[in-house]
């Protein structure tokens, strides 16, 4: 836990090198740690317990990205292209380009980019709808299919070697944390935007 300004309680391991929180401890000596520390010394009343964890969310995802998936990489894949393919696999049927952006998270602009990308490449192909030309039904190919298929336990190996600097249980209370983050972000994000 932390007290006020982001710093360690009294009875913590937090920071400490030795004792049961050892492990968890060491991990205060990242980059974030150290942006922290500047911050305190220029404000030292301000709280910097959130900039602790949305700061080190966000440079844990910069860090994925940059690695850039190396299975991904090999079949010539980014990320959100995968993603694509992936959410056309995993629901089984159809979509539109709006159905796969939701799906995605992604903008209509940037889904699009890529359809026209993984169209090219025989792994998508596209239907139009007989009651509005300006709809436009997506699937994967066989192709696309077989992609997908090879490719996903190979990038879950991959992410199984990433995340294996935690220990299992480790791992379970982080996936859990972010679970409960993500969902009450999910449901005010809009309210906090107002």
């Amino acid at each position: 836990m932390t007290a006020t300004n982001g710093r360690p309680t009294a009875g913590s391991d937090a920071g400490r090198g030795t004792g049961e929180g050892a492990g968890r401890g060491a991990g205060r000596d990242d980059t974030v740690a150290a942006v922290v520390r500047q911050w305190r010394s220029v404000h030292p009343a301000l709280d910097t317990g959130p900039m602790e964890v949305i700061g080190r969310i966000n440079r844990c995802a910069a860090l994925l990205q940059q690695a850039e998936d190396a299975p991904l990489r090999r079949a010539g894949l980014s990320r959100p292209e995968f993603d694509l393919l992936g959410a056309l696999r995993r629901t089984g049927h159809e979509l539109t380009p709006s159905e796969l952006a939701k799906e995605t998270f992604s903008s209509g602009a940037a889904v699009t980019k890529r359809l026209k990308q993984l169209t090219e490449r025989g792994l998508v192909e596209r239907r139009g709808d007989a009651r509005d030309r300006r709809v436009a039904h997506l699937r994967l190919t066989d192709a696309g299919r077989e992609l997908v298929d090879g490719l996903l336990p190979e990038q879950l190996a991959y992410e199984t070697a990433v995340l294996s600097v935690l220990a299992p249980e480790d791992q379970g209370e982080l996936a859990g944390l972010l679970a409960e983050l993500l969902g009450r972000l999910e449901g005010r994000m809009g309210a906090l935007r107002a």
